[in-house]
């Protein structure tokens, strides 16, 4: 089997990530490497349904295997929001500090504060969809602390840890999260899959 897979994602932290987490054993390949520079569209209302959109952009646009992810923090005092809208929580043009700021803000001082981040992973390969799901438990807390990570990492704090994400060293966020949960299912399927 080629080892080379085009991951449908323009977010940079992310390539970063999957890249650790794949070990070299396979090689993926960002938007730009295959001269892709449209905006991909994701406009599904599940987790499910952006990450196989994005993958099915690229296959029918392109014909190379591939893989798309989507990742949304589910709040239970907010009745699993923001989920699928995390990444535009504020708004289309916001950033992550908007989402973290509006997230704080909309929780308040309320004590329920469990949280959980979760990734579906869809990979099309040889024209045939396949789904990984990965999830982490958590609590969100009540201001940003660390420097490193993206998005909601600097408020969450994942079960049985002290620190946030934003916090740990990435080689262990890297290991125990959502996204490396769900990618690690998907190589180990990689690495057994036979034509």
């Amino acid at each position: 089997m080629d080892n080379k897979f085009v991951f449908a994602t323009n977010n940079n932290h992310k390539i970063e990530e999957v890249r650790e987490i794949a070990e070299d054993k396979f090689d993926i390949l960002s938007l730009k490497q295959i001269d892709c520079f449209d905006e991909i569209p994701e406009d599904q209302n599940t987790l499910e349904g952006n990450a196989l959109q994005k993958a099915k952009y690229i296959w029918e646009k392109y014909q190379i295997n591939c893989f798309a992810d989507d990742t949304g923090l589910e709040v239970d005092f907010l009745n699993g929001a923001p989920g699928v809208f995390s990444a535009r929580y504020a708004g289309e043009a916001c950033n992550f500090n908007a989402n973290i700021d509006k997230l704080l803000c909309e929780m308040g001082d309320t004590p329920y504060r469990n949280a959980r981040f979760r990734t579906v992973v869809a990979l099309i390969l040889d024209g045939t969809e396949y789904f990984f799901d990965g999830a982490i438990e958590g609590r969100i807390i009540n201001e940003k602390r660390g420097l490193g990570g993206f998005g909601y990492d600097s408020v969450f704090i994942p079960e049985g840890l002290n620190e946030t994400f934003a916090e740990l060293p990435a080689m262990v966020k890297n290991s125990i999260s959502h996204r490396a949960i769900a990618m690690q299912k998907l190589f180990y399927f990689l690495r057994h899959y036979q034509r």
